[in-house]
């Protein structure tokens, strides 16, 4: 016959982690310190491996929407290969094949081979 769990070790308590949120008798507020340092631990993780690098790779796509000329070969986020024909505000003008088509700036993904203007001597 099997032993009650009490007898073989096992009780209520049984791992160190929740022996240290126990509350005792002297730590009547250490439970809610250690619960509130664990959600910032989270928290902080969770920033550092999701949100901050999002928003790096975010500032390096605006900058490089913002440095968009003609003579740069882009892909949009549809799949449209092309050259920069045109560019204004918002909106570009890109020469795929054999036919124009303008595009919010918004929606390139990535710009394939940037054209070096020549210097001016």
């Amino acid at each position: 016959m099997a032993r009650p769990l009490q007898e073989q070790g096992a009780g209520v308590i049984g791992h160190p982690v929740f022996a240290m949120m126990a509350p005792s008798g002297q730590q009547g507020g250490s439970a809610i310190t250690i619960f509130v340092l664990q959600i910032a631990a989270f928290i902080a993780i969770f920033y550092f491996i999701l949100i901050r690098p999002q928003r790096q790779q975010q500032k390096k796509h605006e900058e490089m929407l913002k440095q968009v000329k003609r003579g740069d070969e882009i892909v949009t986020a549809g799949g449209i290969v092309g050259e920069v024909v045109h560019v204004k505000d918002d909106r570009v003008t890109v020469k795929s094949g054999e036919s124009r088509v303008v595009i919010e700036r918004d929606r390139i993904a990535k710009v394939l081979v940037r054209k070096e203007e020549p210097a001016a001597t």
